[in-house]
């Protein structure tokens, strides 16, 4: 028995995303074209985990051989930015390079804030290759009840 499968034109444009981006290292859209999330091709792009607790968001990035005076973390118009370099080593007389895999250069990561963090209060940490944005959560303030005059 064949399965129909729907067609979804955004799983190919994704897919056309993903392979341009090796190619061409920078955004396909202007910033705040598509939506809050960024939308940028990097020569590389760091993994991130997102967790939740009752405290805060955590992010962390993976950012091995990044040093911490080469990491950028911003926060602007809700949006949390992370950005950096890793750089290739400079080959030297005396050393053969036999094979590059690991891909070097600049990379931005960009994420939506969720409402109830406030973004004064957002924290970073940088140990052992790892960059740590805590995202604290604030409870919203309840409104308050007033009695409006009839006249």
């Amino acid at each position: 028995m064949n399965a129909m499968k729907k067609w979804d034109p955004f799983r190919e444009l994704d897919d056309i995303h993903s392979r341009l981006s090796g190619v061409l290292g920078k955004s396909l859209f202007k910033p705040g074209t598509v939506d809050r999330e960024s939308m940028t091709l990097s020569e590389w792009t760091p993994a991130v985990d997102i967790t939740e607790d009752d405290k805060e968001f955590l992010i962390k990035a993976e950012v091995p051989e990044v040093k911490k005076e080469d990491l950028k973390v911003s926060v602007e118009n809700g949006v949390l930015s992370i950005s950096g370099e890793r750089k290739f080593e400079k080959e030297t007389k005396d050393k053969k390079v036999h094979r590059v895999e690991r891909s070097y250069g600049s990379f931005t990561r960009s994420f939506a804030l969720p409402d109830e963090t406030n973004p004064e209060k957002v924290a970073a940490e940088f140990k052992e290759g790892v960059l740590k944005v805590h995202l604290p959560k604030e409870t919203p303030a309840k409104p308050k009840a007033h009695t409006v005059s009839v006249e």
